[in-house]
């Protein structure tokens, strides 16, 4: 995939990570409610994370590395 569409692509993540994790949304999940023994809040706090991790993750290694610069010295490698 192209450079140009990608660095986009990590600030919408980024923004949309920082989103969900604000106290409004995060409060809707805070209820008296269990998965796995886990109470929900934390359950959707660790999945979001890991959400956003591996989003990351994809989204790091789909980018291409950066061209060299040509006009750089050896010492600037």
């Amino acid at each position: 995939m192209d450079r140009s569409r990608l660095i986009p692509a990590m600030l919408v993540l980024t923004i949309l990570g920082a989103m969900l994790m604000l106290p409004p949304l995060v409060y809707v999940f805070n209820q008296d409610i269990a998965h796995f023994g886990v109470r929900q809040i934390v359950f959707y706090l660790f999945a979001l994370w890991l959400a956003l991790i591996i989003g990351t993750a994809l989204l790091a290694r789909a980018l291409p590395p950066e061209p060299a610069d040509p006009d750089a010295g050896e010492g600037e490698r």
